[in-house]
């Protein structure tokens, strides 16, 4: 085991995945969805668990990407792998978006497209209170559980609903910050131990 590996080994916890908490990569995984991500579970049961990727913004404007549809100037994230061709979104509008699921810590996934669509036009929803993704992360039953078990996650429970303000380059570094002193050198590993 190197040395790197020791100190993942020894800087995990023991938090269980569940709906509304959140999944912080290990800091050396180099995958392009999953490194220094956050992923925010919306569903996490037997049959597997699935959520967005909350920090990896596209760099094309929203409207040059996502066609018929109001003028919007937020951003659009990579959700994750899987149905890349789908839009998805979370937001924190609550049931006033009919359909919305409650994830939890008044945050919603989903809803009646439509009635997000009139809200944009009416200037009623921010690029504060919806995050729109391409693409979704998911897990089976056991991939996830592991996963976990090879350390290469970090669960936290420290979702509000302010999540969707915070700036996505930051987002992975200043949700580590409360699960403590052990975990804050992570930040200062290269994101690519091959350049160090």
């Amino acid at each position: 085991m190197s040395g790197v590996d020791k100190f993942i080994k020894v800087n995990t916890n023991n938090l269980r995945p569940a709906k509304g908490r959140l999944l912080l990569s290990e800091p050396l995984m180099g995958d392009f969805y999953f490194g220094r991500s956050v992923v925010l579970l919306a569903e996490h049961n037997d049959e597997g668990s699935f959520g967005l990727v909350l920090n990896k913004p596209v760099e094309q404007k929203f409207n040059d990407i996502v066609k018929d549809f109001p003028a919007f100037d937020g951003r659009l994230f990579i959700g994750g792998p899987v149905e890349t061709d789908s839009l998805f979104f979370v937001h924190t509008m609550g049931d006033i978006i009919e359909g919305a699921l409650e994830i939890g810590s008044g945050i919603y996934w989903g809803g009646d497209i439509d009635i997000v669509k009139e809200m944009i036009l009416l200037n009623s929803i921010t690029p504060d209170n919806i995050r729109f993704s391409v693409g979704y992360s998911g897990w089976s039953p056991e991939q996830l559980k592991g996963e976990l078990k090879r350390n290469s996650w970090l669960v936290s429970k420290n979702l509000n609903k302010d999540i969707l303000k915070i700036d996505p380059k930051d987002m992975w570094e200043q949700l580590l910050e409360p699960l403590g002193k052990e975990y804050s050198h992570w930040p200062k590993f290269p994101s690519d131990p091959g350049l160090n």
